[in-house]
């Protein structure tokens, strides 16, 4: 919980700094006066991708340099059929900020693409202020939060017609995850299910996760594999285990050539998938 501990505590700084500068009703009265985003729709080809945008790795460290231009970078997604482009706003490891999301829902809104705020969020109030600045949906991490507070995150979401990409890392993150899923069945909203298999100590890929866990994920939710997708044979290899989607982000950013980079790993995911 290292990690995660110190972005739960960075998250609710900026939380009560957010709010003491915005109330939540003012927020509400700003996100009720938005036109509505685009909505996610993945394709009929059983794979698709989630394209990320981010300036820095934990991980690898920098990684603005070896990047083009953001909105150059997130037209290439969006032109190869990216389902999804995940926008990095936390600050302090990652080097987002709420703006970054904000030209990219600018950004990618002639495509029709989704943006998905990426961040460490611990309190229905950074849901709203994802809608106030142009997302469609929200990363929520299982184990961040009480079950008490997730499940009002993912109502908020579905209130304000947001999907969810649930993250979990473990077992027994996707138990808590299965019994939410139980709990939230029938209801209209559009939710996710993420695996991770990077190690939040260590930082390390374990590839193997996405085979071992497969098997425990809610059966009513698309699964994602997130992270330890690098080249095409990955995307084939996860595919091929049924997962429904793919979240890939460091290995994009490094290539110079994000629309080409996308169509490889899309079309190897799809023949996969067959």
């Amino acid at each position: 919980m290292g990690l995660l501990s110190d972005m739960a505590a960075g998250s609710e700084q900026r939380l009560l700094a957010a709010r003491a500068a915005v109330s939540d009703a003012e927020l509400r009265r700003r996100c009720a006066a938005l036109p509505p985003v685009p909505r996610l729709r993945l394709s009929a080809e059983a794979f698709d991708l989630i394209a990320e945008l981010k300036l820095r790795s934990p991980a690898l460290g920098d990684l603005s340099a070896q990047t083009i231009d953001p909105v150059a970078r997130l037209r290439g997604y969006a032109e190869a059929g990216a389902a999804i482009c995940s926008i990095l706003t936390e600050p302090s490891r990652f080097d987002g900020d709420l703006s970054h999301l904000r030209q990219a829902a600018t950004t990618l809104a002639p495509y029709g693409v989704p943006a998905m705020r990426k961040d460490f969020l611990v309190d229905p109030y950074q849901v709203l202020e994802a809608r106030a600045y142009g997302a469609s949906g929200v990363l929520l991490i299982v184990r961040m939060v009480p079950r008490e507070r997730l499940v009002a995150m993912m109502d908020c979401a579905a209130e304000l017609g947001l999907f969810v990409l649930l993250e979990a890392f473990s077992a027994g993150d996707l138990q808590a995850a299965s019994e939410v899923a139980l709990e939230r069945r029938g209801r209209d909203e559009q939710v996710l299910m993420g695996l991770n298999c990077r190690d939040l100590e260590t930082l390390e890929i374990d590839f193997g996760r996405f085979a071992k866990l497969r098997d425990s994920m809610p059966a009513d939710w698309p699964c994602v594999a997130e992270s330890g997708v690098l080249v095409p044979e990955d995307a084939a290899r996860v595919a091929s285990l049924g997962y429904r989607l793919a979240l890939v982000g460091t290995s994009l950013m490094k290539r110079g050539d994000p629309k080409h980079a996308v169509h490889e790993l899309l079309a190897a995911g799809r023949a996969a998938a067959r």
